[in-house]
């Protein structure tokens, strides 16, 4: 899994970095209303292959070893930071991951993301009771009634305001994802 593209164009130049309203190139589709509106659970994410492995995804800084096993996906030019796949038994999530598992039993045929979700994971922003995963596929659908960036902003906030949602994921069709998080916009100044 490609790190996924934020919907607009950060502005390094602000700490933290914060959106412009510029469409990141290659996400242009969301505005035209091609894809479908998810909510952008917040914890952390992990994947089962098709060898029913599962793995956690992990960040490497610049300049940083990777951890052991470790498969490199793609490196963010602007960060320098590189997205991989770490076994999931190494990763510092693998004890939450375990109890998620057992409560939902086998997960034969089942292969992609979810979300890792649960009362020790990024200080549980979903307000979970118990560790969980949540299958990206199938996230729930989200109100954007106005796709300019105004209305994606207004939508994201509102969302993250109501219940702590992280942000909005859109998926195309075609497979091909872009992403915002409520806090990737500047506090409104008005």
């Amino acid at each position: 899994m490609n790190k996924i593209p934020t919907m607009f164009v950060r502005d390094f130049a602000t700490r933290p970095a914060r959106v412009l309203p510029e469409v990141t190139p290659g996400c242009e589709w969301v505005l035209a209303g091609e894809g479908r509106a998810t909510r952008k659970y917040d914890g952390t994410c992990v994947m089962l292959d098709e060898a029913g492995d599962w793995w956690a995804r992990r960040e490497v800084r610049p300049g940083k070893p990777p951890p052991p096993n470790y498969v490199v996906i793609s490196t963010d030019d602007a960060t320098g930071k590189t997205v991989g796949w770490e076994p999931i038994g190494q990763s510092s999530f693998a004890k939450f991951h375990a109890e998620a598992v057992r409560d939902i039993g086998p997960c034969e045929g089942i292969t992609g993301t979810f979300e890792l979700v649960g009362p020790k994971i990024n200080g549980n922003p979903e307000h979970s009771d118990l560790h969980r995963l949540v299958e990206h596929a199938l996230a729930l659908d989200v109100a954007v009634p106005e796709l300019t960036f105004e209305g994606i902003r207004s939508a994201a906030l509102t969302l993250a305001t109501a219940d702590g949602c992280e942000g909005i994921v859109w998926h195309h069709p075609d497979g091909r994802m872009a992403k915002i998080k409520a806090r990737d916009f500047a506090p409104d100044r008005r």
